[in-house]
């Protein structure tokens, strides 16, 4: 696989998606349905998910695509494909609070390798480059020529004063609790796949998750902790997490930088 030639790729359609999902949320209205597992979807989804569809078949046609928008992806079975989530973060785009991304994703052996995730209403772009090294890019965010790139790594966590973030949507008490094991310095709330982009550049310590989410949720950040030096892992006993699960669901998992000390789950 020519890597420098996939983040091209990746990079270019992550923004492209990002300008149709934005033509939707400066609109007035958007239309706004349920799916059948009772999340939302709008127009924004189904357009990115169409331009970034398109354009990995066109790139990259012999690589099984997985997308979260196309049910009849998601019978793809291995452990090496792409996985996209058009917009993640739908509940943050409906409310227009700002926290929602493109993610985009390349999964070989079960490990994401390769991974993009723009939050266009934020103007934040992060992806791994050709060599898998994360970098956060500056904008004007040119879709042919890269601006200003910055190598990322994760902090060296200070674990008497640890930086958590969580997600805005799914804070419940047996979150709440299990945080309440770390020495806590302070605690973020934000959407979307940008928590693992927060640990990558060394804004955050640690993302605990004990919610459900699936793979194409996690893929591209958890490409893009890994390139700043990160770490996804189960919740239950702190092995690695996987891709090209079952149904492509996750079990809880904990996201952080290597110097944490990790708290075990009961």
């Amino acid at each position: 696989m020519d890597f420098d030639q996939m983040m091209v790729a990746m990079r270019k359609l992550a923004l492209q998606a990002g300008a149709v999902i934005m033509d939707v949320y400066e609109s007035d209205t958007f239309e706004v349905k349920t799916k059948s597992d009772e999340s939302p979807v709008t127009e924004a989804d189904e357009k990115a998910d169409a331009l970034i569809s398109a354009g990995l078949r066109a790139a990259f046609p012999d690589v099984p695509l997985v997308t979260e928008e196309q049910d009849e992806t998601h019978s793809e079975m291995g452990d090496t494909f792409l996985i996209v989530d058009p917009l993640d973060g739908t509940k943050e785009f409906v409310h227009r609070r700002g926290d929602f991304t493109v993610n985009i994703a390349y999964v070989e052996k079960g490990v994401p390798l390769r991974g993009v995730v723009y939050a266009p209403a934020r103007e934040r772009l992060f992806y791994t480059d050709g060599s898998g090294q994360t970098v956060e890019e500056t904008g004007p965010f040119d879709l042919d020529v890269p601006g200003a790139l910055t190598p990322l790594s994760v902090s060296n966590s200070d674990n008497s004063a640890l930086f958590v973030v969580a997600s805005k949507s799914h804070r419940d008490q047996a979150l709440e609790d299990y945080i309440a094991k770390y020495e806590v310095a302070d605690s973020k709330s934000a959407g979307s796949s940008l928590k693992f982009c927060l640990i990558a550049s060394g804004e955050a310590d640690i993302y605990p998750r004990l919610g459900r989410t699936m793979e194409w949720d996690t893929a591209a950040g958890h490409a893009v902790l890994a390139g700043a030096g990160g770490k996804v892992v189960r919740f239950d006993d702190h092995t690695p997490l996987r891709y090209g699960k079952a149904a492509f669901e996750n079990p809880h998992f904990i996201a952080y930088a290597p110097t944490v000390k990790l708290k075990p789950a009961s």
